[in-house]
């Protein structure tokens, strides 16, 4: 049973906690409910549809229900069969409303309804299925094709759909055992492309034992459609690139280079160096970038913000700001990556006025900076004890169409509340909470605790009350000491109400 309206509590609107209304007041009168929505003409007195008009009308259907109710009445209309089209209209429509049984029946029934479909009304299926749909879709297709066996597009499809998955690792392992089956029917020969997805999953998994396997059986085929190609080795030597194996890595490279003649791209390169950099061997990073130009591969600009980042990890400044100026010297635009990682290395080390000056810099340059590029000059600007500058920025950021994240008030929250600037922490708390945000737990706490230690018990109150609003609970400590400021000041009343809530929240 619905509760009534009046016995529903009203959310309190949030303001800032100075101005937060008493709990003991009225809570304002809930609006009035929206209206009814209009009722859909019945399905049955629709004119007559024909099929590209009920594929769309499928497609753009508010529901799934409606979806269906469409379908169903449009094959009561006399002379008129479903087409593959519409059947692949309303699997879809099901798949995206996460309703895989019941795209399963209508699969049933269209597997046995004389249609003839054509294999890429399916894919993007075997996409939007969960794994173990997906793979009964990948088996049922021959008899929906009326044909032997699945093409090895629909094959990587599926196997790419399940290795991306971290659900069901089953019925990979069922697939991957039907590939090395002779005797299954269904599936063709794998090719280049089907392998290096295997490859990918094994890597990802950090089996790189196995991934090697997949990939001498690759070389050892005498086949022309399976031939390690330069994604197969990238793969691979991303890899070796992270689990620190770079002479492993770098040997990989040449006999790629060497044995199957396949020219690397930056990506490539780009493996390599980051791979050096992760390991700090900058130096080694940036002989790569000699060896590019020697092969007639100009670095781009991931390849430059590889390395910027890896100078700035190293907390070399001077390096980090030579390899920017470089860039620019080679007629290689900055990228927010690049600008990005030079800001976060000034500032860690100081030079925030600089950081700020770049990136004013990407704004003239239509580079646009994001969230990680503010939150780097928070960090920098709060580490200065530049806190009014830091409070400003978060004050205008948004109303300049920049899209903040908690990340970036709690950075300054923290700051205020270790820095014992409870009154400004309270005003930024009201901030956070009017657009939408939570402080860090022990942020909260700590802003609590300092507003009774200065005084300030009365803001204390009313900011546990916008916190409690948001489903936060003080620590026992944090009750203590409020319970205790409030006894103290001789208020009565508002400690009976605390208590109240302490035991109503368990």
């Amino acid at each position: 049973m619905k509760p009534s309206p009046a016995s529903t509590k009203a959310p309190l609107p949030w303001i800032s906690p100075l101005h937060y209304r008493s709990p003991t007041r009225a809570a304002p009168p809930s609006p009035p409910p929206p209206p009814p929505p209009l009722p859909e003409a019945p399905l049955t007195q629709l004119r007559y549809v024909h099929h590209p008009d009920l594929a769309r009308l499928i497609a753009s259907s508010p529901s799934a229900q409606r979806a269906l109710d469409l379908f169903n009445a449009a094959a009561a209309q006399r002379g008129f069969s479903h087409t593959p089209a519409t059947f692949a209209a309303l699997l879809v429509r099901l798949a995206r409303s996460r309703l895989p049984s019941a795209a399963a029946a209508v699969l049933r029934r269209a597997a046995s309804e004389p249609c003839r479909f054509l294999e890429p009304q399916f894919l993007p299926l075997l996409r939007l299925l969960p794994p173990d749909h997906s793979l009964a879709l990948l088996r049922l297709l021959p008899a929906l094709l009326r044909r032997g066996r699945v093409s090895r597009k629909a094959l990587a499809v599926c196997l790419d759909r399940l290795v991306s998955s971290r659900r069901c690792p089953d019925v990979l392992t069922e697939l991957l055992a039907d590939l090395r089956d002779p005797r299954s029917k269904y599936l063709p020969q794998p090719n280049t492309c089907i392998y290096n997805i295997l490859i990918k999953y094994y890597v990802k998994k950090g089996d790189l034992g196995t991934a090697f396997q997949v990939f001498d059986e690759m070389r050892n085929m005498n086949c022309a459609d399976v031939r390690p190609s330069l994604v197969t080795y990238s793969t691979l030597i991303g890899g070796l690139c992270r689990g620190a194996q770079m002479k492993e890595a770098f040997e990989l490279f040449e006999d790629m280079i060497e044995k199957d003649r396949i020219v690397p791209d930056q990506l490539t390169y780009n493996l390599l160096i980051g791979g050096f950099c992760r390991l700090g061997q900058v130096e080694k990073a940036q002989s790569i970038f000699g060896f590019m130009r020697k092969n007639e591969c100009e670095p781009n600009a991931f390849n430059y913000a590889t390395l910027i980042n890896g100078h700035c990890k190293k907390g070399e400044v001077e390096a980090a700001r030579g390899v920017f100026e470089e860039m620019i010297r080679s007629g290689v635009q900055p990228d927010a990556v690049s600008y990005t990682s030079l800001v976060g290395c000034l500032c860690r080390h100081g030079n925030v006025d600089e950081g700020i000056n770049l990136v004013q810099e990407m704004w003239q340059k239509g580079c646009k900076a994001d969230v990680v590029t503010y939150n780097l000059l928070l960090e920098g600007l709060c580490k200065d004890r530049r806190i009014a500058e830091a409070v400003t920025l978060l004050e205008k950021l948004p109303s300049e169409g920049v899209q903040l994240n908690v990340a970036s008030y709690r950075i300054v929250m923290n700051c205020l509340c270790s820095c014992g600037e409870m009154e400004k922490a309270a005003g930024l708390l009201g901030m956070m909470l009017g657009r939408g945000f939570v402080p860090h737990y022990a942020a909260s706490n700590m802003l609590l605790i300092g507003l009774c230690d200065v005084g300030r018990v009365s803001d204390a109150t009313v900011t546990l009350y916008g916190l409690v609003d948001t489903g936060f609970m003080p620590e026992a400590r944090c009750w203590a000491r409020l319970i205790e400021s409030v006894f103290r000041e001789r208020k009565l009343r508002r400690s009976i109400e605390l208590l109240d809530v302490l035991i109503a929240e368990g």
